[in-house]
């Protein structure tokens, strides 16, 4: 495997979706490998460590569900869930159990192509750990060291509450981030239920980011899952 290029590891049972993925992914410079059941498949994400897995959910020996957690018990390598099943529950419990992103099928390349792109993103900036970090969606510019906020130039008072969200999305950028995961890791384990703090934060955020619901640029919504911070860039500091 060519490590100037970025490794994608396929999980699906359908050749299809497997040749699909494989001829979009290689068209845009990605070296691909695939599995066909989730045992091959989970062999090949622990020995051969690419730096994405693409992973279906109904394979033919194991639930996709058990190759995450498999996955997530031995390393901590990208996983994006495609899966034809669409329900908020299926969701949210990939998302909980590790899961980078989850895209429903069918889809469109582009859209997979741009969320690729993300968590590979976030796994670059992952590994410059000795690197202090400035993280900017449009105008919307994070200093995770300093706890600074400002958009468009002009500094953006929060509560604390309202900035551990913000960071908390800031450092997952496009990543979508479950209500249960910012309730446990915000609020504490006894408020994983209490929804509305999480959704009173949001909505004030989004006043003073002068963020729409309707038309995000910044916090989008993911309906019964989770928020996710759009357009964010890692940029090293000077």
């Amino acid at each position: 495997m060519n490590a100037d290029r970025p490794h994608v590891l396929i999980v699906d049972d359908e050749v299809q979706i497997r040749r699909f993925l494989r001829i979009s992914l290689s068209s845009q410079g990605y070296a691909v490998t695939e599995a066909e059941t989730g045992g091959e498949g989970l062999i090949k994400a622990i020995s051969d460590k690419p730096d994405l897995v693409l992973l279906d959910l109904g394979l033919p020996d194991i639930d996709g569900q058990e190759v995450l957690r498999a996955i997530r018990d031995q390393s901590e390598i990208p996983v994006m869930v495609v899966s034809v099943r669409a329900s908020e529950s299926e969701k949210v419990t990939c998302l909980d159990a590790g899961a980078n992103d989850y895209i429903t099928k069918p889809f469109g390349i582009q859209e997979l192509l741009a969320r690729v792109r993300a968590v590979l993103r976030q796994r670059g900036a992952a590994s410059e750990a000795d690197v202090s970090r400035r993280l900017q969606a449009g105008a919307l510019v994070l200093d995770l060291d300093a706890r600074r906020v400002t958009l468009s130039g002009h500094p953006i008072k929060l509560t604390p509450k309202e900035y551990a969200v913000l960071a908390m999305l800031a450092e997952h950028p496009g990543r979508v981030i479950t209500q249960t995961q910012l309730l446990k890791e915000i609020w504490g384990p006894v408020h994983q239920k209490d929804t509305h703090y999480l959704r009173i934060v949001i909505s004030k955020l989004r006043s003073k980011l002068g963020d729409s619901p309707e038309e995000p640029l910044i916090l989008q919504t993911e309906p019964g899952v989770g928020y996710r911070l759009l357009e964010a860039q890692n940029q090293l500091s000077q």
